[in-house]
């Protein structure tokens, strides 16, 4: 897994009573023995005013296809965990220098 891979993982609820399998955006190359990557949550709600820490993903752009989502999706900068590269569900796509 490599740095702006999007892929599906299992992110905790806010109050970690559970978890949701969810797009996310790696924001690091695997780091530590136990190959660690900071990911960044991906959500299909777009907001009509998104918050200072939000980046829209818009399907309109022509390399959208690129990140294998299937709606126009916000990447939620303020939402980061760090998970190990084991519980990675799978790879969707990534993102394009551009969106980087």
């Amino acid at each position: 897994m490599t740095k702006y891979k999007i892929v599906l993982v299992p992110f905790p609820f806010d109050d970690l009573s559970s978890n949701k399998v969810r797009p996310a955006v790696c924001l690091t190359n695997p780091i530590t023995p136990k190959k660690h990557v900071v990911i960044a949550f991906i959500t299909s709600k777009v907001l009509s005013t998104p918050l200072p820490t939000d980046i829209i993903l818009d399907k309109s752009d022509s390399e959208f296809v690129l990140t294998g989502l299937r709606v126009s999706s916000t990447l939620r900068i303020h939402r980061l965990t760090t998970i190990t590269t084991s519980i990675i569900k799978r790879e969707l796509g990534q993102l394009s220098p551009k969106m980087q």
